[in-house]
């Protein structure tokens, strides 16, 4: 029991007299703070007190594409734990390949009586999918917000990651290391973060570089899967055409990259460079410690749920799309040039570090 206490009152950053006082419904504690213990227990698994109990305030819906990219499960905790503290129960509905659609999901979510749904990395996201899908789940009265992709043609609040600015961030970097020959590694061309990404990378290669689009495009693009594999087939071509670094849509693609080059004889990063995008949990330890993009997905995830909770209770925010800053996190995946190596870089100093840098 002593042990249950220290982790409830550590995640609910309160006293283990409090959580006592809490379980034992005693007077003298905020509501906040109770809230915030209640939360605790839900968040860690424990059961409450059946004289603390709440009635939930209504299921919600999660929907995500597959949970191997550890990326998925770091925002569905986020949006679970969101939603638990606002008196909601959380729904996790995941697709596999060969199991259920995103629209079998739905219909299962909708026959349950979900008060809402939040879709990541949908169709929506599929500038070739029917979006009618969504017309008409509006029409049957269910809110929902769409998470990682934009839809003009779908009257709904989205979320989404500043993929443009991601780019920048990891181009200007690479550039700054004396980099001139790097690749992007990146998903299907369909789906709207892919065409971001690659609209960000163009516009910095050009501006930074003085390349021609169509140069980029064409040597330095190179469509994939968003898996392991796909990133060490992607990076294996950009390697073929000699580049030194190479920026990845996902953190997975970037460990495909790494693979890739420790295949042909390559050090990581003495002789390439690889930068991911999302900062997955664990991303920190591999070999080399990887440098990448960092999602916001805690401020996603929260600002998912705000929103979605404003229109079930009949204030809908917006039907707009709420773009949420990356930041770059430099740690060991990247270097200078080959070739550079050995020169003076003005963009470092005293103690030669970057400026920006955050290592960790």
């Amino acid at each position: 029991m002593t042990a249950r206490l220290a982790d409830i009152a550590a995640q609910a950053g309160v006293s283990e007299a409090t959580v006592s006082r809490v379980l034992n419904g005693k007077p003298g504690v905020a509501p906040t703070t109770r809230q915030s213990v209640l939360a605790a227990l839900d968040v860690l698994g424990y059961e409450r007190p059946v004289r603390l109990r709440q009635r939930s305030a209504g299921l919600v819906g999660l929907i995500t594409p597959e949970l191997e990219n550890p990326i998925f499960p770091a925002l569905a905790q986020v949006i679970g734990q969101a939603l638990t503290r606002e008196g909601y129960t959380p729904v996790l509905a995941t697709q596999t390949p060969g199991g259920s659609t995103e629209d079998e999901l739905t219909e299962m979510l909708v026959d349950r009586g979900v008060a809402g749904i939040i879709y990541v990395s949908g169709l929506h996201a599929d500038t070739t999918a029917d979006t009618q899908r969504y017309e008409q789940l509006r029409a049957q009265g269910v809110p929902f917000v769409l998470v990682d992709g934009f839809s003009p043609r779908v009257q709904a609040p989205f979320i989404s990651p500043d993929d443009r600015a991601a780019m920048q961030l990891a181009v200007t970097h690479l550039v700054s290391l004396g980099h001139t020959r790097i690749g992007l590694a990146l998903g299907p061309k369909r789906f709207v973060p892919v065409q971001r990404k690659i609209e960000g990378f163009v516009r910095t290669m050009r501006d930074l570089l003085d390349l021609t689009p169509e140069d980029i495009g064409t040597r330095l693009v190179q469509h994939s899967l968003y898996t392991l594999e796909g990133g060490q087939a992607a990076a294996t071509a950009l390697i073929d055409r000699e580049c030194t670094a190479v920026v990845c849509a996902s953190d997975m693609m970037a460990l495909g990259a790494i693979r890739a080059a420790r295949q042909r004889g390559l050090e990581v990063p003495d002789d390439i460079s690889v930068v991911g995008f999302d900062d997955s949990p664990l991303i920190a330890f591999t070999d080399p410690p990887l440098t990448t993009v960092r999602k916001p997905v805690p401020a996603m995830g929260q600002a998912a749920v705000r929103t979605l909770l404003e229109e079930i209770g009949g204030t809908p925010a917006p039907h707009s799309e709420f773009v949420f800053m990356p930041d770059l996190v430099v740690r060991g995946s990247t270097a200078s040039a080959p070739g550079e190596r050995n020169r003076p870089q003005g963009g470092e100093n005293a103690s030669g570090t970057r400026p920006g840098d955050d290592r960790a």
